[in-house]
């Protein structure tokens, strides 16, 4: 240090000293709140034996603190399906299946399950989804986001990545991106 340090340096380096360590500990404790809780990593996975699973019945599963909708189709629902739709199917020992995170993509209601038409309406501000969760009017941007699975057997895991998840994120079906509803 040199001799023309006087007193009013002295204090200001202490000051700029405390500052900087009051934020890092600033910084740590926003990184922290940011951080999933415990309880969520800890619901990483949720596994669904859809072997007993009926045609046409909505199975609300949680994952993660979501709800998440899975409906094995019947034969109409199959017939009924565009192309957009049966992207999103996922087979399950020869069944066919949906299942998205049952949010709605406006604002995060969640939606009703409608079984004469086949769709899901959310009440929230009138957005309409089809049975693949694929939005048909109102003011949602996106399809409802399917999450990561993996199949085994007749076993479901939701929250692990299958090659068949994968596919779907590349080719756009997981609801990440816009679709068109071509039933």
């Amino acid at each position: 240090m040199s001799e023309d340090l006087n007193r009013r340096d002295a204090m200001g380096m202490a000051l700029g000293a405390c500052a900087a360590v009051g934020g890092v500990f600033a910084l740590a404790g926003m990184k922290k709140a940011w951080d999933p809780l415990p309880s969520v990593k800890a619901a990483g996975t949720t596994t669904v034996d859809l072997s007993a699973a009926e045609e046409n019945v909505l199975y609300t599963e949680k994952w993660r603190g979501k709800p998440v909708f899975i409906i094995r189709k019947n034969a109409e629902m199959i017939k009924m399906s565009g192309a957009n739709d049966l992207a999103r199917e996922i087979d399950v020992a020869g069944s066919k299946y949906v299942m998205f995170v049952a949010l709605c993509t406006h604002l995060g209601c969640i939606p009703a399950y409608n079984n004469a038409p086949k769709d899901f309406f959310c009440a929230c501000h009138g957005a309409v989804y089809d049975v693949a969760g694929i939005n048909v009017s109102g003011p949602a941007p996106l399809p409802m986001l399917v999450p990561p699975f993996r199949i085994d057997g007749t076993t479901m895991v939701i929250g692990e990545e299958s090659e068949a998840y994968k596919k779907m994120v590349a080719d756009g079906f997981d609801g990440s991106k816009p679709l068109a509803h071509d039933a």
